[in-house]
Formats: structure tokens, C-alpha cells, sequence
């Protein structure tokens, strides 16, 4: 392995002997190399490996969809080759309201856990959570080596630090990086998005090249000066690529996203020069680290002090500054305990809750349950981000809290105050154009923005025969000429609740459906064992099935009718559990009949 052309230091937990790590990254063939102008075929693989004897009709590269179509979020794919096998993404999303008690939803891999012994490698792209997010669960169940860039990693570590049993070991690679595993060459190109170190991939199989864009956009005027290497997209497509793996999040927006440094200028005019004597406090995405850089360089230009708020604001910003994608001077951050201290004009608060979430700091602070931050007149909050589908009406509840304190609220509907991380047509297209793909299959997206990228390519010259639109479980077999489905796996979503795992068919998930929807009733008898009589008057318990007005007149209704219906069975031969299941199958029917709800009944039953 070539050490001088790896950026960074590789984080393994595989063993403290330096000499075993070596022994270790030997015999995985791991080989990390900067590609040169011109990539001649000896640096993917020496002449006597399996690329070149092969024939066609051997060289079958199994592409497996475990998450990230038809859907946004939990991105996961498989390429599989022989013996072989690499992961591109381990994403998670968060669940809506069909999930309730849900912590995160993440891909179920049970193909990959029967195929463990071949998984070689798991590729990130970048560190969004629906791109990491699942790693800790992944990891406790299979082995394999992460590689991503120096930020990728550092939010990778960070995460994992929850995860403390999990033993893991992960190798930081930059652009133009070249990565040999096994019949696999990755090579790692640089693309912009709305977090720094963002990549894509073209990975050199027998059956050809595959590059996997990951998400990007072409931004011209980049924060951190390095735009998308179109350049190296075009050289790809000269030299052949065989298919195209290109993200569709935006693709039905016209035109072009955005530069990320626009935003920086409205902030500057609409929050830093027209409320000079105001707070400012600033929401955004903690992983946007570019937007969070902007704001740094404005607060010292207009010398205001900066406090994070919320965890992962916090988390972030300490984690990009340890890696060197965030700069700023020490002496301009305080605790967010200390704001007092300071003149509502000499400060700006960046915090998390851009998306109004329940437990985020801006949320708290718009339903005065902020320790240390009181919103009043004299703040002006600027939410620089665009609320997520789904999320409309948490973001403006928030806001319309917010007027209601008094502060101003500058939002992307007043002003562009944000930009998205997701190409739009236009440069959809240049990919498109650059690459001249055989084949085409569309990704990280719902089903409608996967059929308007489909539709996109058939208008830049694409056969549709050429174009495969995938499921989750989907497998597709790449050969030199030709691309088809081969069928499905299991695949779908697992459910992380807590410290657990489940699935959707879980009882635990249907009974909390119930519950959300029927509430429960529990009622206990106490009967007598010699004389199947009711000892005393049955207690009856309802939360969610009735409301106050009804509640005393449906309940004495039912203690009522379960004490005629004890009387009316001789109870001394049947055995508990029947018994229990009798008056339960009662006390159900009853308050069907009287409410059309069918809410989970427990019935207990002592014996005296």
C-alpha cells in the first residue's frame, strides 16, 4: 500500500500492532493510488488477474439495491463479483407517522449477512446520515473496511463513539485517490454538495466502469474553492463507461441549482447589515459546513461573538475544525451560558431545528424552553434552510411562534437564504453528456423523480431498453454488452426502537397503531373460585377509547354487563386462560358496539 497517497491516518480497531495492521491490509489486496492524467490499463489491475482472461460472457457484475430508490433516504447498493463483494452508502431515514416509537429506519441487509464472507469494502460518499447512518448496525453484523474522506470519517468516528462494542476500521482517501480491492478499482472524484468532502465514484469492474455519483451539484463558485471535476468526468467518458448511476433528487427542477456562496451574500445584506442592533440567530443544517463557515467569516467581519446551540451543532462544528474544513478564531466562540454577557449586537446564534424539530434547539427556543436564550423583540431569526417534504408544518408552526414572541423570521419563502446540494437539470445533463453512458439506471430518488430522469435521458439520445429504473431488492446484472434484471432479494426496512431491532410485521408495531388509534381498556374481576360469583364490583380501566362526557355512563354500562355475563357461565371447570380470553372477547364486543373502536383489552382475572 502506498502510505505517502493516502490522506489522512487510518482509524483501526482491528489490533494495536502496527505490524498486524500492515499483515492485515496485505492480505485484503488493498491498494490506494493517485491516478494520473492518462490511466493506462496496467494501473487497474496487473495483466495476469482475472480482468483480462475472462471472457465476456464470465465477466457478470451483480448490482443489488438494498435502499436509496423509490425513496429518499437510507441509500445502499451492492456490487457484487464472484467472491467479491463492495458497498457503496449505509444510510438510515427517520420514520413517519406509520412508524410510531421508531428511532431511525435503516436497510434490512440479510443479504448481506448471508453473504458476509465476500463483502470486502463499504464506499461512502459522503456524511449525511441517510448515507452513514446505519453504519453501527451494519458493522456489528458484518466486517469490512470503510473508506470515505477525512470529514466523512471524522463524523463516522463521532457516531460510532455510541457504539463503543463495535470494533471497526476505516481509511480516509481523497480525490484522484485510486483504491484496488480485490477485481474492484474505486476511483474517488471530487463533487460538491451541501457537506464538505464529498465524492463520487467510478468503479472499474470486469464488466466495465460504473460511476456512482453520489450526491453532487456543479457549483462554479464553490466555498472551499474546488468545484466538481467535471474535467475528470469527461475523461471517463472518452476512456468508456458503461453505466451511469446518477441521483435524481432535483431532477425536476429546470436550470441550475444555486451556488452555495450566493447565500452567504443574501445572509450578509438581509441579517448582517439590515439589523445591526439586533441578535441574530441562525438555523441550519449541522452538516452543512460550508453555509456554517459563511456565517463564521460574517460574525468576525462584523465583530459579533458566535455560540452553537444543539448537540449536533456542536458536535459538527468541533469535528470539521479538527480536520480542517472548518476555520475560524477560538476567540469568537463562547459558551452559549455566557450570551448575556454580551450586547444583543455583538452576538449570532447558529442552532440546529431548521427543520422544526420537537426536541431541536430552535424549537425550544420558540416554546420558551431554552435555558439561556429568551426570544424577544429585538431578535432576528433567519431559517436558512428549506423545509424537508414532510416537514412543512413542524418549520412553520415554529416560525409562526417565533412572530408571535415579537422577532423578526426571515425564511427561504422572503429570501434566498438557501441553496440546495442537488444538481438540477442543467447539470443533470452535463453528467449526462460527459459521461456517454451504454446504460443508464437512476437512483436517490422517489419513483416519480427516477421516471423524470429516465425521461431525461431518453431525450439526450438514451435507448429505453438501455434504461433500468430499480426497486428496493432489485438485482441487475451488468455484462460488457448488455444490462438486465435478474430478480429480487429480501430487502426493505428494519426498524431501530431503542436498543432493538424489528420490522414492520412486528406485533410490537401493530399493537402501538392500535394504541394510537383505539387506545386500551384493562379490566379485572375478582370471582370466586367455589362459587364462580363476582367477589366485588368489576374495575374497569380506559385511556384513548372514550371521551370525559361518556366515559362514567360507557364504563357503569360495562361493569353492568360483565356482571350479568359472569353469572350467566359456570366458570369452576374451564381453566384460566380461557377464561381470561372469554372476558376479554366480551368487554371487546361491548365497547365495539357501543364506541365502533376496537381498542386492545386485557382482561385479569384473580381467583379467591
Amino acid at each position: 500500500m502506498n502510505k505517502q497517497l493516502i490522506e489522512g491516518q487510518e482509524k483501526s480497531f482491528i489490533s494495536s500492532n502496527p505490524q498486524q495492521k500492515k499483515q492485515k491490509s496485505r492480505s485484503m489486496g488493498e491498494q490506494v493510488n493517485s491516478y494520473p492524467n492518462k490511466l493506462p490499463q496496467t494501473n487497474l489491475a496487473p495483466k495476469s488477474t482475472i480482468l483480462n482472461t475472462n471472457t465476456n460472457k464470465d465477466k457478470k457484475v451483480k448490482i443489488t439495491f438494498l435502499g436509496g430508490v423509490g425513496e429518499i433516504g437510507k441509500n445502499m447498493t451492492a456490487f457484487e463479483y464472484g467472491n467479491e463483494i463492495i458497498i457503496v452508502d449505509c444510510g438510515m431515514t427517520f420514520p413517519d407517522n406509520d412508524l410510531p416509537g421508531i428511532d431511525v429506519v435503516i436497510p434490512d441487509i440479510s443479504y448481506l449477512i448471508a453473504n458476509k464472507h465476500k463483502v470486502k469494502a463499504i464506499i461512502l460518499t459522503h456524511g449525511h446520515e441517510d448515507h452513514i447512518g446505519s453504519l453501527p448496525f451494519v458493522l456489528n453484523e458484518i466486517k469490512a473496511t470503510i473508506y470515505g474522506s477525512r470529514l466523512t470519517l471524522a463524523l463516522v468516528e463521532n457516531k460510532m463513539k455510541e457504539f463503543s462494542k463495535v470494533k471497526y476500521k476505516a481509511i480516509a482517501v481523497k480525490p484522484k485517490n485510486l483504491l484496488k480491492i480485490g477485481n474492484f478499482s474505486i476511483e474517488f472524484i471530487k463533487v460538491n454538495h451541501s457537506i464538505a468532502g464529498a465524492l463520487a465514484v467510478c468503479i472499474n469492474t470486469p464488466a466495465g466502469n460504473i460511476i456512482h455519483t453520489g450526491d453532487f451539484k456543479i457549483d462554479f463558485a464553490p466555498i472551499d474553492g474546488s468545484i466538481t471535476d467535471i474535467t475528470r468526468f469527461g475523461e471517463l467518458g472518452k476512456k468508456g463507461v458503461s453505466l451511469l448511476m446518477c441521483e435524481s433528487t432535483n431532477v425536476c427542477r429546470k436550470g441550475y441549482s444555486m451556488s452555495e456562496s450566493n447565500v452567504g451574500k443574501v445572509l450578509e445584506e438581509v441579517a448582517f447589515k439590515q439589523h445591526p442592533t439586533k441578535r441574530l440567530i441562525i438555523a441550519t443544517f449541522a452538516s452543512n459546513i460550508h453555509r456554517l463557515q459563511q456565517i463564521l467569516n460574517l460574525s468576525q467581519k462584523y465583530k459579533r461573538k458566535v455560540a452553537f446551540t444543539g448537540r449536533s451543532m456542536i458536535n459538527v462544528s468541533e469535528v470539521a475544525m479538527k480536520v480542517g474544513e472548518l476555520t475560524y478564531d477560538k476567540k469568537n466562540i463562547i459558551d452559549v451560558e455566557k450570551i448575556s454577557k454580551y450586547a444583543d449586537s455583538e452576538l449570532v446564534i447558529i442552532s440546529t431545528g431548521s427543520q422544526g424539530e420537537p426536541m431541536s434547539a430552535l424549537t425550544r427556543m420558540a416554546s420558551d424552553n431554552f435555558k439561556n436564550i429568551k426570544i424577544g423583540e429585538n431578535d432576528t431569526i433567519v431559517l436558512s434552510a428549506s423545509p424537508i417534504p414532510g416537514n412543512e408544518k413542524n418549520v412553520y408552526n415554529v416560525i409562526n411562534r417565533l412572530y408571535k414572541k415579537g422577532a423578526e423570521v426571515i425564511y427561504d419563502e422572503l429570501a434566498d437564504v438557501h441553496v440546495s446540494g442537488h444538481a438540477c437539470q442543467e447539470e443533470i445533463k452535463a453528467i449526462h453528456a460527459l459521461t456517454k453512458p451504454k446504460f443508464f439506471v437512476p437512483i436517490h430518488g422517489e419513483y416519480r423523480h427516477m421516471k423524470v430522469h429516465k425521461e431525461l435521458a431518453m431525450k439526450l439520445g438514451m435507448e429505453e431498453r438501455h434504461i433500468i429504473i430499480p426497486d428496493i431488492g432489485m438485482q441487475l446484472e451488468l455484462t460488457p454488452n448488455n444490462l438486465k434484471k435478474t430478480g429480487f432479494t429480501k430487502a426493505g426496512m428494519r426498524l431501530v426502537d431503542g436498543m432493538t431491532l424489528g420490522d414492520t410485521e412486528s406485533n410490537v408495531l401493530n399493537d402501538r397503531k392500535q394504541l394510537s388509534e383505539d387506545g386500551f381498556c384493562v379490566v379485572i374481576l375478582t370471582i370466586s373460585g367455589t362459587t364462580s360469583e363476582l367477589v366485588s364490583e368489576p374495575f374497569v380501566i380506559t385511556r384513548g377509547v372514550v371521551y370525559n362526557y361518556e366515559a362514567d355512563v360507557i364504563v357503569r354500562e360495562l361493569k353492568s354487563n360483565l356482571s350479568v355475563f359472569i353469572k350467566s357461565y359456570d366458570f369452576k371447570e374451564m381453566e384460566l386462560s380461557l377464561l381470561k380470553n372469554e372476558i376479554r372477547k366480551f368487554v371487546s364486543n361491548f365497547i365495539y358496539k357501543r364506541t365502533k373502536r376496537r381498542p386492545i383489552t386485557l382482561a385479569m382475572v384473580m381467583m379467591v
